[in-house]
């Protein structure tokens, strides 16, 4: 079996953002996507995964669970205080190790289920490890596990479950919940590890730990617990008190992972500036508003920003933009991306009233 390729921004298809598949996806077809049926009725988290080409539903029950080889698509629906109808923003979630053809048919899903719900969903594209602010507020624990749909998600007992290693790592709210490779070199005195052996679990605080790493370790480790009625007992290990023959590095083997996880400060915002898509002249371009600063007097009705926030990639639709502005403005964005030192930084595309109520977005001019 090959293995998958790592996601590469450079080669991900996010033309299908563009003129000739939004053209393509008609009302109709949209329709025609069962899945999609009854989404959005009301205010709540949807999830669905990729797989095989098709839209598979994601249990409820395993919500803040992704495999870091496929790609998800993720519906919040929600009211605002002074309005009684609904709004959405919707998300595909691109996992590190997901294939072309996975995060490509998530892109084209995206605009499908816009489309089924009237182009009046905020859509976002995440990145794993690169996720945005409201994208976590959806779940109180991201956790991040290894391989993908061909793996297969099977509720099995704790008798017959497969030992895992998992690395509670990070500050604050931003903390993640790795599965790793089990080996022993993957064990730092930096994090938290959940050593799960079914039955068994084992939380190894490493002596350079911080409260926060242990706190969300001391939550995960409770909620298997839950899921495995009560039946899986707890051991809770210090690193300068556990021995190097301890049970729990039997099961591991020997060596470090090529791409062993640190706790790494998040990269620094790159400059921030405006810049517009149009088509006034009669042909699609691209130029530089202002770098450095943002100025909201910069935008215009008529066509479509992009506005970078510096860690936030916003593409801006003005209520009178031509279609081919608002079909490109998505593939723009990918492009300005792939020269950037964050590349993989969140992308929002929202239209100008959309933008207006939008609080966080408003504040980059401030």
């Amino acid at each position: 079996m090959q293995k998958a390729k790592q996601y590469d921004w450079k080669d991900s298809n996010m033309a299908l953002f563009g003129s000739d598949t939004e053209k393509e996806v008609k009302k109709e077809s949209a329709e025609q996507e069962k899945a999609w049926h009854g989404s959005g009725q009301k205010v709540g988290v949807e999830i669905w995964r990729i797989n095989k080409f098709k839209i598979e539903k994601w249990p409820t029950e395993d919500y803040g669970k992704f495999y870091s080889g496929d790609s998800y698509i993720i519906l919040n629906t929600y009211k605002d205080a002074d309005e009684d109808e609904l709004n959405y923003d919707l998300h595909f979630w691109i996992g590190k190790y997901s294939t072309q053809d996975e995060y490509g048919t998530a892109a084209y899903k995206t605009v499908e289920l816009d489309t089924f719900h009237n182009d009046k969903p905020v859509q976002h594209r995440e990145v794993q490890g690169h996720e945005s602010s409201l994208f976590k507020t959806y779940f109180e624990t991201i956790t991040l596990m290894k391989g993908g749909a061909a793996t297969g998600f099977r509720h099995v007992k704790p008798t017959e479950y497969k030992p895992r290693l998992f690395q509670v790592v990070g500050e604050r709210k931003k903390i993640d919940v790795l599965e790793i490779p089990m080996k022993k070199g993957n064990v730092n005195s930096d994090d938290v590890f959940i050593f799960d052996l079914g039955l068994q679990i084992y939380q190894l605080n490493g002596s350079n730990a911080n409260k926060d790493e242990k706190f969300r370790a001391t939550q995960y480790v409770q909620k298997i617990k839950s899921e495995r009625g009560g039946k899986a007992k707890l051991e809770v290990l210090e690193e300068g008190d556990t021995a190097s023959d301890h049970e729990i590095f039997k099961s591991l083997k020997d060596g470090v992972s090529r791409n062993s996880v640190k706790r790494r400060a998040p990269p620094p915002p790159t400059q921030k500036g405006m810049y517009k898509l149009s088509d006034a002249s009669g042909k699609l371009q691209f130029s530089t508003i202002s770098t450095g600063s943002l100025n909201k007097s910069g935008l215009d009705t008529k066509d479509v920003f992009l506005v970078d926030g510096g860690s936030h990639l916003y593409v801006w639709v003005g209520n009178s933009a031509s279609r081919a502005e608002r079909q490109n403005g998505m593939v723009f964005a990918t492009k300005f991306l792939q020269d950037k030192k964050n590349p993989l930084c969140p992308v929002t595309v929202m239209n100008e009233k959309k933008a207006n109520k939008n609080q966080v977005f408003q504040a980059l001019f401030a």
